[in-house]
């Protein structure tokens, strides 16, 4: 959870490119609510009803702690600066991500794969 929590806030604070204009200046909202972006802000995921949206589940203390933690500037170091993260649903991450090219491949934390953005990225 703190890895994810690092990306966020990565792109809360990237200061050039996509994330940068869809945060304007910080906001964490536009981040988290960015469509498609993250499947717990999503309501349906491919036409199904998502029983996992943040409007069903109940966090807990550790999800409010890793929640200061991330807002008081903390980072998982091995996420580094990385913008993204997926679930390849197999034993290999790709070494791009997104397919435009504009992230390669950092690390895998556990089933995640994380990319951090290639010089490219600036000008998406």
């Amino acid at each position: 959870m703190k890895a994810v929590a690092s990306v966020i806030m990565n792109r809360v604070n990237v200061p050039v490119g996509e994330y940068s204009r869809i945060s304007q200046g910080g906001n964490i909202r536009n981040i988290l609510f960015q469509e498609g972006q993250f499947d717990c802000a999503r309501e349906t995921i491919r036409n199904q009803y998502n029983p996992q949206n943040i409007y069903n589940m109940n966090p807990t203390n550790e999800h409010y702690n890793i929640a200061d933690w991330a807002l008081a500037g903390n980072r998982l170091q091995e996420a580094g600066e990385c913008l993204w993260y997926l679930n390849p649903f197999r034993p290999t991450c790709s070494q791009t991500f997104p397919v435009n090219g504009s992230g390669s491949f950092h690390t895998r934390i556990y089933n995640h794969c994380f990319y951090r953005p290639t010089p490219s990225y600036s000008n998406t």
